[in-house]
C-alpha cells in the first residue's frame, strides 16, 4: 500500500493519498481546491490512476477538491450519507468497505463535528479521523450539525474502543503533529482524558471560536441533500 500526508498550510488540513501498488489505482481523501494540481502532479509523477474522492464530511474551512478532480481525472467523488452534497457520485454509509486492490477503507459513524461525520479505517491499522478527534484536540461542535454530547460519544465509545497500537491520523493540526495512536490520545488528549460527557459539553459550548474563513467559498460546493433512504444501506462499494 502507498500511503501520504498531503498538507494544505492555509488551512492546516491534511489530505490523504491511498493507492494500491499492484493495480496502481489510487483514492484521495479530503481535498483541498487551492491543492488540486499538486495531487494532480503528484498521482502523475508516481504513475497512479485516480479513482475515487472521498471526504470526511462536508467541510466549512474550505472549498473541496472533488469536483476538480473529477473534471480533471473522470474519478467517482464519495460523500458520507446524509452529506448536503449536489456535487457527489455517491454515498457511503458507516460499515462499508471500499477497496482498492489490496487496500481495504471502513466508513466508521463519528458524529459530532457535523451530524454526518465519518472516520475511515484504512487495512485496520490507520484511522483517517477527518474532524472529529485530532491530535490532543477534537475539531469544533459549533457549526452547523455539530454537537457536543455526540462528539465525545463518537470519540470515546466509538475511536477508543479501538486497539491502542491504532494510528491517528487527523484531518487538522495547527501545531505541526502529523500522527498519533489511538492509545495516546485516549492517554493524553486534554479534551477526553478524565473528561466527563457533561464537562466536555460545558466545554465545546462555552469555547469562542471565529467563523472559518472560508466557509462561504465551501458551501456552494454542497447545495443539495443526498436524499435520505427508508432503510439502511448495507451492500459494499466496491471499486
Amino acid at each position: 500500500m502507498l500511503f501520504r500526508q498531503l498538507l494544505d498550510f492555509g488551512t492546516c488540513a491534511y489530505t490523504y493519498l491511498i493507492a494500491d501498488e499492484h493495480t496502481q489505482e489510487a483514492i484521495l481523501i479530503d481535498p483541498v481546491l487551492a491543492q488540486a494540481e499538486r495531487d494532480l502532479r503528484l498521482l502523475t509523477e508516481l504513475g497512479l490512476r485516480l479513482v475515487h474522492c472521498l471526504e470526511t464530511h462536508v467541510h466549512s474551512q474550505y472549498p473541496s477538491g472533488a469536483s476538480r478532480l473529477r473534471q480533471m481525472t473522470g474519478c467517482s467523488t464519495i460523500v458520507p450519507a446524509y452529506a448536503v452534497a449536489s456535487c457527489a457520485n455517491r454515498a457511503i454509509h458507516t460499515g462499508e468497505q471500499l477497496r482498492l486492490g489490496t487496500v481495504a477503507i471502513e466508513a466508521i459513524a463519528t458524529p459530532g463535528h457535523t451530524d454526518h461525520h465519518l472516520a475511515y479505517l484504512v487495512n485496520g491499522d490507520r484511522l483517517l479521523t477527518g474532524d472529529s478527534l485530532l491530535i490532543r484536540g477534537c475539531g469544533r461542535t459549533d457549526l452547523e450539525g455539530g454537537d457536543p454530547g455526540r462528539m465525545h460519544h463518537s470519540v470515546t465509545h466509538i475511536l477508543f474502543r479501538l486497539p491502542h497500537r491504532t494510528w491517528v491520523y487527523p484531518g487538522h493540526d495547527y501545531r505541526g503533529n502529523n500522527k498519533s495512536t489511538i492509545g495516546d490520545e485516549k492517554r493524553w488528549n486534554p479534551r477526553f482524558a478524565g473528561q466527563t460527557k457533561e464537562s466536555f459539553r460545558e466545554y465545546m459550548t462555552q469555547v469562542e471560536l471565529p467563523s472559518p474563513d472560508a466557509m462561504m467559498e465551501a458551501m456552494p460546493n454542497y447545495s443539495q441533500p443526498i436524499r435520505r433512504p427508508r432503510k439502511p444501506v448495507t451492500a459494499q462499494l466496491s471499486v
